[in-house]
């Protein structure tokens, strides 16, 4: 895990987004905390980075409020917000990240409000 990349990515995208902060966690390593208002209501996300981080996507999963079971949805509650195959960690970063969760955010609100996610899909 290279936390001062973490750090980095974390100053940055704190001059794009109003709420994003760091917190550690109790392995050492570190996780952003981000609120995101859609125009139906506020989110707050944890987004954690795995040891293998930058080489494997961060997770993010939606802290509250509670959400309905949806697409686009892996097991153990983290979201899909893009294909593992399609992360490069010489192009995406934790602001890339934080803009798809806000995509991903706007056609959920559009899935529980008429049962059809919206776009394309890929199977995972």
């Amino acid at each position: 895990m290279d936390i001062a990349r973490i750090q980095r990515e974390i100053r940055d995208a704190q001059t794009y987004f109003e709420y994003v902060e760091a917190q550690a966690t109790p392995s050492g390593g570190l996780m952003a905390l981000v609120a995101l208002q859609t125009s139906l209501r506020m989110y707050t996300l944890g987004i954690s980075f795995p040891m293998a981080y930058p080489h494997e996507m961060p997770h993010v999963v939606i802290r509250k409020p509670a959400y309905v079971s949806s697409k686009h949805m892996y097991p153990n509650n983290r979201i899909c917000y893009l294909h593992p195959h399609m992360w490069n960690p010489g192009r995406h970063d934790l602001t890339f990240v934080i803009q798809r969760v806000a995509k991903w955010l706007a056609k959920y609100e559009i899935y529980r409000d008429k049962g059809r996610w919206p776009g394309a899909e890929m199977e995972h």
